[in-house]
């Protein structure tokens, strides 16, 4: 099969449909883009930076799981001035309501009729800060969010805006007052990603930029919401053979076979990696997916949704290590 140097697709603009074609080298650009714009105000997390934006074209949300103070509340808000999008931050809480996340109907006086306040939910850019802090019910009030692209309150659906982009922190260390996250909201978390602390020159530049001024307020809109709408619909362009889909499976289902782990990835697991490798694929100006693409991603995407067994876990052996250790097990198919 001949593969596609174009991508040809209809994007709305202002209520006028308007029909482009870019070639992959071009979405990568953009892609490239708006990895240095971020880059701008992350110093020294090409790969971290780049994954995130890889969710972004994938209609995916991230987890960020680190400890405090190294710059998930900044890659969250680099991202939405890179995209000219509108951010919103919410701060979880032990006494959060779910409407405090969605929005609720309130009494208007003067009308004598309920009226729509909207949550901070309705952006493009949601920072769901410390997640684990909240309950449970509020945890799940993200879900339907997360998943449908809409929420719904007093029985009424009511549609998020379009790019919708989640990002949601915790600090991976165990505290007093925190839930952990069930397995259903992990599984819809496209990549769970981590920060990690600078190494020493990366910190001296951090010092350095920050002495004066915030290097936040220096990065542009470089990629507009209309163009990523256009990169979304792109990733899906990128040719995926049925071999490299039987290799995505081999790898997703050796998850669940591993005597390491009381549960392996879902089959949504096995979907978010095929659209991963994709994106992999296209930000390095490829029209199809490689193994060298899976196993680029394999590691973020599945990791999060599989379940180590305790007893190992003092032996270092963490779901991390066990994809890993799967990408060298299952062989990469050869053509």
């Amino acid at each position: 099969m001949a593969l596609r140097e174009e991508f040809e697709f209809s994007v709305e603009t202002d209520a006028v449909g308007e029909t482009r074609a870019w070639t992959a080298p071009e979405v990568a650009a953009r892609a490239q883009s708006l990895i240095a714009e971020v880059e701008t105000a992350i110093v020294g997390k090409r790969d971290t930076v780049r994954r995130a934006v890889i969710s972004l074209i994938c209609k995916g949300h991230i987890l960020l799981e680190d400890i405090p103070g190294v710059g998930k509340t900044t890659l969250a808000k680099a991202l939405a001035r890179a995209i000219g999008g509108e951010f919103r931050r919410v701060q979880f809480t032990p006494d959060l309501l779910p409407a405090d996340v969605t929005g609720s109907a309130v009494f208007n006086q003067r009308t004598s009729e309920f009226e729509f306040r909207a949550g901070p939910i309705f952006g493009n850019v949601i920072l769901a800060d410390e997640i684990n802090r909240a309950t449970p019910k509020t945890q799940s009030s993200l879900l339907e969010a997360m998943e449908e692209g809409q929420v719904t309150v007093d029985g009424e659906t009511r549609m998020l805006p379009d790019p919708f982009f989640v990002v949601a922190t915790q600090n991976n260390l165990e505290m007093t007052g925190t839930y952990p996250l069930p397995e259903a909201q992990m599984d819809r978390f496209f990549t769970r990603l981590s920060l990690g602390y600078p190494d020493r020159a990366g910190e001296i530049d951090v010092l350095s930029q920050q002495q004066t001024a915030k290097p936040l307020d220096r990065v542009r809109t470089v990629v507009s919401l209309t163009d990523l709408r256009a990169m979304q619909i792109a990733v899906r362009e990128v040719f995926v053979s049925d071999k490299m889909r039987g290799y995505i499976v081999d790898v997703v289902r050796a998850t669940r076979e591993s005597n390491q782990l009381l549960m392996g990835a879902s089959p949504r697991g096995s979907l978010h990696l095929m659209r991963a490798s994709q994106a992999a694929a296209l930000l390095e100006g490829e029209t199809h997916v490689s193994g060298n693409h899976v196993k680029q991603m394999a590691v973020s995407v599945l990791a999060h949704r599989v379940i180590g067994r305790s007893e190992l876990k003092s032996k270092g052996v963490t779901p991390e290590f066990v994809v890993e250790r799967i990408l060298e097990t299952v062989p990469v198919p050869i053509g």
